[in-house]
């Protein structure tokens, strides 16, 4: 199977290629990073399925979806709002981010249970696909997202909703909680990938804030900063400025 990844982010592409290529019997033939070079990509390639972000800039997954001729459909969101519109847009699977092995080996199997259909497939009931974006959502409010960081000699277990900021210092990702920095095995890009659902962004290459404790930004261009409400302050690279107001509801 040919399969098109597209997410307007770098990380999330490169985990789901690497996802893919232990399924087997998956081609990755090219990625792309908004709807505008998916739509060149998918009337180059032809692939077979495309593994399609709902919101992206320039051109978003749905509005992509709905403008032409497309390969099968698996749409990948950290939201679940969008559900019932991709129902009607006939995808074969809506996956909530992060996106588990497994999860995406049913999907890539219910791909290839349509592509070897004579008749036009059948379309997933609408229970199916609020179930399939719903995901672990039960799980996550019996046990709220926690991360693991090194504090000395222990390991201490944060709630995702208490952190605002992880930052990037010497070869470290850093969370600074109570006044005291600690330490995180897991790289930036990956903690961007995991912690995406639950509103966290990348603002800077070494900034990572919770979108929740934002209270303000200040400055323009390379000097613009965000302000957190435990008092930290984060740098926003001026190509990041753009996207992050317009996730915060203004201009």
């Amino acid at each position: 199977m040919r399969v098109l990844v597209v997410d307007d982010e770098a990380p999330a592409r490169r985990r789901l290629c690497r996802l893919l290529a232990e399924l087997g019997d998956v081609e990755v033939v090219g990625e792309a990073a908004d709807g505008v070079e998916a739509r060149a990509q998918i009337d180059a390639l032809a692939p077979d399925a495309v593994l399609l972000d709902v919101q992206m800039p320039e051109l978003d997954g749905l509005a992509l979806a709905r403008g032409g001729a497309m390969p099968k459909v698996i749409f990948t969101t950290a939201h679940a709002q969008h559900a019932i519109e991709a129902f009607e847009l006939a995808a074969v699977d809506y996956l909530r981010k992060p996106i588990e092995r497994d999860r995406l080996r049913r999907a890539i199997d219910r791909v290839r249970e349509h592509l070897g259909r004579a008749a036009p497939p059948e379309v997933p009931s609408v229970d199916d696909v609020l179930r399939a974006a719903r995901g672990r959502s039960d799980a996550a409010q019996a046990a709220p997202a926690r991360l693991a960081a090194r504090e000395g000699g222990r390991v201490r277990m944060f709630d995702v909703g208490e952190i605002t900021r992880l930052f990037a210092q010497d070869k470290y990702v850093v969370l600074r909680h109570d006044g005291r920095e600690v330490l995180l095995d897991d790289s930036l890009a990956e903690l961007e990938v995991r912690l995406a659902p639950h509103g966290f962004v990348r603002v800077h290459r070494s900034e990572l804030i919770n979108l929740a404790a934002v209270v303000s930004i200040v400055g323009e261009g390379s000097a613009a900063r965000v302000e957190l409400r435990d008092g930290q302050w984060a740098a926003v690279a001026r190509r990041e400025l753009p996207a992050l107001r317009r996730r915060l509801g203004f201009g």
